[in-house]
């Protein structure tokens, strides 16, 4: 477990490294060519796929449970029935997506939703391309999760290296040709997330020979081949991952309907530099998934706590390094136009910093019971989080949406989920005693 995570995490730091120079190279692209009003819609249109990662209706928790039990997934028919229901409930969320995309464009909704200030004409435009692009390509995304339960979280991590050049390449383009894509880039970013799709399929094909054809040609056939029951598991995953962008992937929205393109765009950059580490940490904190999986599978119990201080250490480090180097590389990007407080920094450190505390106790609680106790937490959460970062906007402006979420997680998701994780150990280990010394029947 410890080799994968240290590969997984340093795998993602060189494409974080690497991406971030890269990134930030586009968005002084971006700024100097197309302006701040630009980026603030790019941030904000290129962030929409965190605002339903519920899309997969939580079918990835199944998927993942599933192959990483499994002894021989080529062979085992309960992964292939998993995998084949999991691309039929994907198939129907993404039409329904994209079907979406373009009934908020012809009713004049995208302003509604999203803002009109920072928005636009062209920008509902390029909203709806982006539905519809993410929609149909949802399907393609169940490869990701697959390697994931194949443990080759690495793999998974290695493939998004190509998302930061192909932005680079793409904005590029648009600049040497001159052509006036300003109120379009964000489908770049879609697009690029389609080919890291087409990439880990490949990867996929590769591990479990002859599969993805096999899985891809059950979809219809509905009747010769009856999918498993996936909304027991399935369910508190959803409503989790239906509630979360609610509390946690909203500031841009509330900024841009409560303050303007300004506090959108400096929230952007900051959004942007953070998000490599919170990035880092997600890749290292996967790879315990199947770890927790596979060992409630075989009976043996371990511990998040230990894991979990490792994490708190990292996640307070990188951001702290990120503080440090933010108010440079922010003036870099935006040629001077944009200024990073210090409320701003600190409220990202710390945000980061409870991230990587919760993440192994959470991928810890990836059995049903656990998914369940989530779930009222996690709807607790949202209210509190909107409350606080609508209030604290008027007091920090874009600071105050990150302190809110800060509060939020400490006291919704860090708190409960040590509460749990402690009793469930607590259980597990009396459980095994009292099996222990059990007299043999008979």
């Amino acid at each position: 477990m410890w080799r994968i995570m240290g590969s997984t995490a340093l795998a993602k730091l060189l494409i974080m490294g690497m991406g971030g120079l890269l990134a930030i190279i586009t968005g002084r692209l971006i700024i100097s060519n197309f302006g701040v009003d630009a980026y603030a819609q790019y941030g904000l249109l290129a962030t929409l796929p965190a605002l339903i990662p519920f899309a997969d209706l939580g079918v990835g928790a199944v998927v993942i449970n599933a192959i990483s039990a499994a002894k021989d997934p080529v062979e085992d028919e309960n992964v292939t029935a998993s995998v084949v229901s999991a691309l039929r409930i994907l198939v129907i969320s993404g039409l329904c997506i994209a079907a979406a995309g373009v009934l908020f464009f012809l009713t004049g909704t995208w302003p509604l939703i999203l803002g009109g200030a920072v928005l636009g004409i062209e920008g509902e435009i390029t909203a709806t391309l982006c539905a519809v692009v993410f929609g149909l390509a949802l399907p393609l995304g169940i490869a990701q999760r697959l390697l994931i339960g194949l443990k080759r979280t690495t793999s998974q991590t290695m493939s998004q290296a190509v998302v930061a050049p192909f932005m680079l390449g793409m904005v590029a383009l648009c600049v040497i040709l001159v052509l006036p894509a300003g109120p379009y880039l964000a489908l770049f970013s879609y697009l690029a997330s389609v080919l890291v799709s087409l990439i880990c399929l490949a990867m996929v094909a590769r591990s479990l020979p002859g599969m993805v054809p096999v899985y891809f040609r059950r979809i219809f056939m509905v009747r010769r081949y009856p999918g498993v029951p996936t909304m027991g598991l399935a369910w508190p995953m959803l409503l989790q991952m239906i509630a979360l962008p609610l509390a946690m992937q909203t500031d841009r929205i509330l900024l841009s309907h409560l303050r303007g393109t300004d506090d959108v765009a400096e929230y952007n950059l900051a959004a942007q530099l953070f998000g490599m580490a919170i990035q880092v940490i997600n890749a290292g904190g996967m790879v315990l998934w199947p770890h927790f999986s596979k060992a409630r599978s075989d009976g043996v119990i371990h511990s998040p706590f230990k894991i979990t201080v490792v994490f708190l250490g990292f996640g307070l480090g990188i951001s702290a390094a990120l503080a440090v180097l933010a108010p440079w590389l922010a003036e870099f990007m935006s040629s001077g136009k944009i200024t990073l407080s210090l409320g701003l920094l600190l409220a990202f450190v710390l945000l980061t910093t409870l991230q990587a505390a919760k993440y192994p106790m959470g991928m810890y609680m990836t059995d049903f019971n656990g998914l369940r106790f989530q779930v009222l937490p996690i709807f607790c959460m949202v209210p509190l989080s909107l409350g606080l970062s609508i209030y604290l906007i008027g007091v920090w402006g874009p600071a105050g949406t990150v302190i809110g979420s800060c509060i939020a997680v400490f006291a919704c998701q860090v708190i409960p989920n040590f509460f749990y994780v402690r009793r469930d150990l607590r259980r597990r280990a009396q459980q095994a005693t009292a099996t222990v010394a059990a007299p043999p029947a008979g």
